[in-house]
């Protein structure tokens, strides 16, 4: 503080502090509460089969999304928590020989969608990104996707893809989680993947720490 010689903006940020230290003390009271009131609804147990989504992150999945039927397919969740692709189509139909045709040029991509939920994106990047650092079976998908040549941050978009289908699919269905199949899927993930990969680079992947919650 001493190094900021407006009084003004000193007082302001001096005030910014307690504000800060206010809430991270009533985040650490909330936090066993939030928790325990987790553990009433049986969509908890579902979730913590997923690799990587601990205690804290099923609860705030069961509050955030608080029904999956609210997702018909798991692309409605994708855009909900903005791993969807948004795409841009022109000239669909043109004149070829004085008849009107549908135009053969494929949809542009233009990346994530922009119109989304942040706090659940931020769950499953920071789901993606603890498994991409440990072991396990999202892990073996993870670096199926690298062997096969896609880049990280393209491997790690396709994981946080997959662990969101996952978590609607184990949710719905009340079913178990099936390693088995992460490996089947992984060739067929990575095809769809590199095209889009070709087209756009995300930029949204920040390097984090490997943390779970």
């Amino acid at each position: 503080m001493s190094k900021i010689p407006q009084a003004g903006v000193r007082r302001r940020a001096e005030l910014l502090y307690q504000q800060l230290d206010g809430l991270q003390a009533l985040r650490r009271n909330v936090r066993p509460e939030f928790l325990a009131e987790s553990r009433n609804h049986k969509a908890a147990k579902l979730l913590r089969q997923i690799p990587c989504i601990g205690p804290m992150r099923a609860a705030r999945l069961i509050a955030l999304m608080q029904t999956p039927h609210r997702f018909r397919s798991k692309r409605q969740l994708w855009s909900y928590s903005g791993l969807g692709i948004e795409t841009h189509d022109s000239a669909q139909f043109r004149f070829v020989g004085g008849q009107l045709q549908r135009s053969k040029k494929p949809p542009q991509l233009r990346g994530l969608n922009q119109n989304h939920n942040h706090e659940m994106k931020e769950i499953f990047k920071s789901t993606a990104t603890r498994a991409s650092c440990g072991t396990g079976p999202c892990h073996d998908f993870y670096a199926a996707l690298l062997a096969q040549g896609m880049k990280p941050e393209m491997a790690r978009l396709t994981l946080a893809r997959k662990i969101a289908a996952i978590t609607l699919t184990l949710w719905k269905r009340g079913a178990r989680f099936d390693a088995q199949q992460l490996k089947t899927q992984a060739a067929r993930a990575s095809n769809r993947t590199q095209v889009i990969s070709q087209v756009f680079m995300p930029r949204w992947w920040p390097i984090g720490s490997c943390d779970t919650h």
